[in-house]
């Protein structure tokens, strides 16, 4: 038996080999390793004549196809297995699957977070996917947007501690650690300012402005260690992200010394030729990829052949490949797959997936990320309850039986429940039907699990939401992608709205459940309005007029145009596609037995014609209001309401002078004046009063949770580094400005709840 090839021996650095494998290599062989691939046709032309370094959306019985080839090929270079596993494994038949980043966002845990995080890598580890395409850290600015639902939301403070907190759940202890998965920051950046709300398209920005909003989050996790960045599908001035030399060059390298691995989305290369038409061929767009600094190209198979001719013609140099080949070795070295591929383990399946363990968080994710946007009194329905030993609510003050009627078309709908990204949304093949239906509960299995025995708990879907048709643009997109089918709205049906009523004038309570569907949620589906689709709006006129107490629960994608018969209802509740057990917890919610904890992570607009809407605008506009509506927002960014009440009095800044490398500090008492137990959520955000460039007029800089028992006052004691209490300049530097600035502390965003002081901040 001969020795080993140097690359192969583990007990040698890292570098050296990568160094001997890469001389080891064949142009097609390197070209290869730039390829990441869709295994959705079949693995065997990918691995052997295309020498791919990545597959994605490979089926189970793909991924273990896949790993036995590679093992026949001549230099047996692992591939990485990569998936969009957003919010628990996606399409895993039986994976946890978590409320919507969103949906986590609403938590305003970053410690949480971390938790789910850390369990899906668990899962997802054990499938032998090793790369998940997440988090996700665009801003979001206009609600229309299709993809909201991937988002922290609006504010970069609050992005970039919840992404900071995924990105340590998936790495875990390091990548050698063997339930790491690579995180993957995306999409970098600015992606989410669209224009008009439609995805990809042209991102109206300035550097200035992407340095001040856009960027802080992805350079924190840059700074820390985040494993791999996925590029925009979008245009910036002009310049594909993909060959942004700006952006991925002098920014990402250069000033934040990013030494990972970069990935296109999903067929940036060949958009720059058949869709941005900024390239006449595939040569001449993989040659300026490559050129830009990309490491692994996205579903390009194109680039395979494109970047060899291109190095034939002279316009693309054999040792810029090498430089993409290294760092996508070097990933593959740090994870061990030399050493360990990760292969699926069936016996590690069986202990993971959709454990117990998991289970619990779910639940508790859930619970955590809904959010009572208002409430007159009538909730919690069963008063100040207590659990059965079998998780029914037992009655504070026990009287006569009750009945709730549940309706809407979301209150039964267990796959609409999960979001986007889900088994059933639309992205692979091998889930038809979703995740299993009996691991999930909806708001109509909740109220039946677990309200009081005595109870009686009515049904009616109350109205259809929509139908789908085909675009009229044709059934593919030019790089021979099926399009998404279209909505339209479904017609009204007085029947199904008639049962509904029926069902309300007969209960003591209503509990309307509606919101969107996957057909109207992410990539492609960018929606023109904001409104509730179908005969939503008519059933809750109807439902209101009959009298019964109504209680609104929205599952949705994202904040939607709520119309005055919801707005004026007992209470709403958001529930941002709060997955599995999404609907056990909104019925626990309403019922008393858990309470509201949630705040908002971004803002309900009052009418589509609002967008953007985002509570950290920039100082300059004339006036409050449009000529016929408020800009106020609906709810605003961090509101939430807890059963009980709370007061915020007292605030204290310590420090009234400091330097910009010393810390605000501030007191501020918080004292739950009502009598159930609160989780507040401290809010403190900052105002520069006078600046050298227009800047926001406010924003979020710290949070702290503080539990409060009933009756119970706190004095919190509040930090904040004056570092952190920075702008971006005329000329693009993030500096902190010399001068009075107020410290705001309070419960959410709006002017009026929040509690003002003074600091300087000496030159």
């Amino acid at each position: 038996m001969g020795l080993l090839p140097p690359y192969l021996d583990p007990a040698l650095p890292v570098a050296e080999r990568v160094a001997d494998l890469l001389g080891r290599m064949t142009l097609p062989e390197k070209v290869g390793q730039m390829l990441q691939l869709n295994a959705k046709e079949g693995v065997r032309r990918l691995v052997e004549d295309l020498h791919a370094g990545s597959i994605l959306h490979a089926s189970p019985e793909r991924v273990r196809e896949a790993a036995a080839l590679t093992e026949k090929t001549r230099l047996r270079i692992p591939l990485l297995v990569a998936e969009d596993c957003i919010h628990g494994h996606s399409f895993w038949e039986g994976a946890t699957i978590f409320p919507t980043q969103l949906g986590m966002a609403a938590t305003w845990d970053p410690e949480l977070v971390e938790r789910i995080a850390r369990a899906s890598a668990v899962e997802i580890a054990a499938t032998g996917v090793h790369w998940t395409f997440s988090p996700v850290l665009c801003v979001t600015r206009d609600l229309r947007w299709g993809r909201v639902s991937e988002t922290f939301g609006e504010d970069p403070y609050l992005i970039g501690e919840l992404a900071s907190a995924m990105v340590r759940g998936y790495q875990g202890d390091g990548l050698g650690d063997p339930t790491a998965v690579l995180a993957c920051a995306k999409h970098f950046a600015g992606y989410s300012e669209t224009q008009g709300g439609r995805d990809a398209s042209e991102a109206d920005l300035s550097r200035r402005k992407l340095r001040s909003w856009f960027l802080p989050p992805f350079e924190r996790v840059a700074r820390e260690g985040c494993a791999t960045f996925m590029l925009g599908y979008q245009s910036m001035d002009g310049v594909p992200v993909t060959v942004n030399h700006w952006l991925l060059n002098e920014v990402l390298r250069g000033e934040w010394g990013y030494t990972g691995t970069l990935v296109t989305d999903w067929d940036n290369v060949g958009r720059m030729v058949w869709e941005q038409k900024v390239h006449t061929d595939y040569a001449q767009a993989s040659a300026a990829a490559v050129r830009a600094g990309n490491d692994m190209v996205m579903a390009t198979e194109a680039f395979f052949e494109g970047a060899q001719e291109a190095v034939a013609r002279g316009v693309l140099a054999e040792e810029e490949i090498d430089a993409a080949v290294r760092r996508v070795l070097t990933l593959k070295f740090a994870l061990g797959l030399f050493e360990n591929p990760r292969h699926p383990d069936a016996a590690r399946q069986a202990e993971v997936i959709g454990s117990a363990a998991h289970t619990a968080l779910n639940l508790e994710a859930a619970r955590r990320s809904l959010v009572l946007l208002t409430n007159d009194g009538t909730l919690p329905l069963a008063g100040g309850c207590t659990a059965d030993a079998d998780g029914r609510a037992r009655a504070a003050a026990p009287g006569r039986p009750r009945t709730v009627a549940v309706v809407g078309p979301n209150a039964d709908d267990a796959q609409t429940q999960l979001g986007d990204w889900a088994g059933s949304s639309g992205q692979v093949d091998w889930l038809p039907d979703g995740q299993p239906r009996a691991m999930i509960r909806t708001v109509l299995d909740g109220f039946r699990d677990h309200a009081p025995a005595d109870w009686a708990v009515s049904y009616a879907p109350g109205a259809r939401m929509l139908d789908v048709g085909p675009d009229p643009e044709g059934a593919f997109f030019p790089d021979g992608q099926p399009r998404p089918e279209i909505v339209v709205p479904a017609a009204p049906d007085p029947e199904l709205i008639a049962e509904a009523v029926a069902a309300a004038e007969a209960a003591d309570h209503v509990v309307a459940v509606v919101g969107d569907r996957i057909e109207l949620i992410g990539e492609g589906r960018s929606t023109a309005t904001l409104e509730l689709v179908g005969d939503q709006t008519a059933l809750l006129d109807a439902l209101a007029a009959t009298g019964t107490p109504l209680v609104v629960v929205v599952v949705s994608s994202k904040p939607l145009v709520l119309p005055p018969s919801a707005l004026g209802a007992a209470a709403i509740v958001y529930a941002a596609n709060p997955g599995m057990l999404g609907g056990r917890a909104v019925a626990e919610l309403l019922l008393g037995l858990i309470e509201p904890t949630g705040r908002l992570p971004l803002s309900f607009a009052r009418h589509a014609g609002q967008q953007p809407t985002y509570y950290n605008q920039v100082r300059g506009q004339h006036g409050a209001r449009y000529a016929d509506l408020t800009q106020s927002p609906a709810f605003a960014f961090g509101e939430g309401l807890s059963y009980s009440t709370v007061a915020y009095t007292d605030l204290e800044v310590l420090t009234a002078v400091v330097d910009a490398s010393q810390t605000v500090r501030a007191r501020v008492t918080v004292a739950n004046t009502g009598e159930r137990p609160v989780l507040e959520t401290v809010q403190v955000y900052v105002s520069d009063a006078v600046t050298s460039v227009t800047w926001a007029e406010k924003e979020l800089k710290a949070h702290r949770q503080v539990r409060l028992a009933p009756g119970e006052s706190r004095r919190v004691v509040l930090e904040l580094p004056a570092a952190d209490c920075t702008l971006v300049d005329a000329e693009g530097r993030r500096v902190v400005e010399p001068g009075r600035f107020e410290l705001l502390v309070g419960p959410s965003s709006r002017d009026e709840v929040l509690l003002r002081g003074e600091f300087t901040v000496k030159g």
